[in-house]
């Protein structure tokens, strides 16, 4: 472990300097890791372990998410098995399913632990709202998770340019003693840049939050605000746009990523400079109420019931295509698309 100082706190964390590739690949030697669901962050973690050396195999039923595993290599009957046979042969299970297939497909997976495997995941959800999930472990069986800090398909397109997300690690359970290193050694092996250590219930509290907030919700929210203003006041929707998020997205948040906030204060106009150093406290303090009541929302587990309630509906992929298509159908996203369709590509 590195004990590297955040902010005036320090923190110990793993990188790949202590704990290098060739030591994770030693770890889990022996396992069989096999990924259940090549959904969303299925693709990125089997691809780049299976590029990172280690013994992967996929469990996926028949249809188009198994003709996509296919297309990225996977081998039917070699490496690509229907799912009750791909827990068979796994002693490394990767529960990689959404939460509400995760509670369907719980009492598979269970019948499948045998005394000496692990179980991993990589949210906090499934285990740490057991009351409502019924997603209880064996006590003979390890289970732990690592959580990149993104997207599957970002893991996977860091991983291949020869970068990292950074990633929680917990453990749960230790039936074997060994649980922490096998945890250590999957987040080297999926691709993780560094990882720091945490505990179910605060990766998955941190992670709805995170999602309803300044990650997705919130931006949303911030996005289409300006972009109503700006409209309501006569300007373009490409003016609107590219105000609103074109630089953001293209210019700022990149300056940001490099060297932080103040940074990219420092490279920008001393006019913006000036009006964004006297309006982001006015911000910061209308929405931290909101902030507020979301993180209470998450820890009284409403947000948990409702995700569960909705999602687990018949007709949920349905109904969520409807409020996909509200945005996706907004002047704001079709003009983004507009805007998007004129970058000039590189030569």
């Amino acid at each position: 472990m590195a004990t590297i100082n955040f902010g005036g706190v320090e923190e110990q964390v793993v990188t790949r300097e202590e704990f290098p590739l060739e030591k994770a690949r030693e770890v889990l030697a022996n396992e069989v890791i096999a990924v259940i669901g090549y959904g969303v962050q299925g693709p990125g973690q089997s691809l780049n372990m299976r590029d990172n050396g280690f013994n992967v195999i996929v469990g996926q039923r028949k249809g188009k998410t198994y003709d996509k595993a296919v297309a990225d290599g996977w081998v039917p009957g070699e490496t690509l098995f229907e799912i009750e046979e791909a827990l068979e042969k796994g002693t490394i299970i990767c529960f990689l399913l959404s939460d509400a297939a995760q509670i369907e497909l719980w009492p598979t997976v269970k019948a499948a632990l045998k005394p000496g495997k692990s179980l991993y995941f990589s949210h906090g959800f499934g285990v740490t709202y057991k009351e409502k999930t019924g997603i209880i472990p064996p006590a003979d069986v390890d289970v732990f998770l690592v959580a990149p800090k993104g997207s599957g398909t970002s893991l996977r397109r860091l991983f291949v340019e020869g970068k990292g997300l950074n990633s929680s690690f917990a453990v749960y359970q230790d039936a074997s003693g060994n649980a922490r290193t096998k945890a250590i050694a999957m987040g080297i092996g999926v691709g993780s840049g560094y990882l720091f250590e945490t505990d179910f219930y605060k990766e998955v509290t941190s992670d709805l939050t995170g999602e309803r907030g300044t990650l997705m919700g919130a931006i949303q929210g911030i996005f289409a605000a300006q972009y109503e203003v700006l409209r309501a006041n006569g300007h373009s929707p490409s003016e609107a746009f590219n105000e609103t998020v074109e630089e953001l997205t293209q210019s700022l948040m990149p300056l940001v990523a490099e060297n932080g906030m103040d940074w990219m204060y420092a490279n920008c106009s001393t006019t913006a400079q000036r009006g964004a150093l006297d309006w982001w406290k006015p911000f910061r303090d209308a929405t931290k109420p909101v902030f507020e009541q979301l993180y209470n929302s998450v820890k009284t587990q409403e947000q948990a019931e409702i995700s569960i309630t909705r999602n687990s509906q018949p007709d949920y992929r349905e109904k969520l295509e409807v409020e996909l298509a509200e945005l996706r159908d907004s002047e704001m996203w079709q003009a983004g698309a507009a805007v998007r369709s004129l970058r000039p590509e590189r030569s």
